[in-house]
């Protein structure tokens, strides 16, 4: 069986982690910085791999559940996800992530909400791509 490829986005970094980079479309275009609390220099204006990564996790999530949410036919008034990226040493001597996705869902019942998140969690690529290597705590309430 084959599977299609829909979309792929590109993007060039130089520098590493205290370096640059951007999208081939020119919308990303950012200097980025190793924090001060991982020894790095903290650079003022800068952003790092992680907040990339946390944005776009919360926004592809956030589709997933409302994708879901149709598909369940439990439709809410809003889907709003928060998610913080951490990383931290492994066992190897390299580096892991951490995710912690807060998910706000206006318009259901809890348990009706929690139904929506945990199929949009199936759904997601970026939980897809990352099962089974990064630790991920979902957090869900209703409005």
């Amino acid at each position: 069986m084959t599977i299609k490829t829909l979309y792929t986005a590109n993007a060039i970094a130089t520098g590493g982690r205290n370096g640059h980079t951007k999208s081939d479309d020119g919308l990303i275009n950012v200097t980025l910085s190793i924090p001060k609390a991982m020894g790095g220099p903290g650079k003022e204006g800068a952003t790092t791999p992680e907040h990339l990564f946390a944005a776009g996790y919360a926004a592809c999530f956030g589709s997933a559940c409302e994708f879901m949410s149709r598909v369940l036919k439990l439709i809410p008034k809003s889907i709003e996800v928060k998610c913080a990226v951490g990383i931290r040493a492994n066992d190897e001597g390299g580096f892991g992530l951490t995710v912690q996705l807060d998910v706000r869902v206006e318009g259901l019942p809890q348990e009706d909400a929690e139904k929506v998140v945990a199929a949009g969690h199936k759904a997601c690529p970026y939980s897809n791509a990352i099962k089974g290597n990064v630790d991920v705590t979902i957090k869900v309430v209703a409005l």
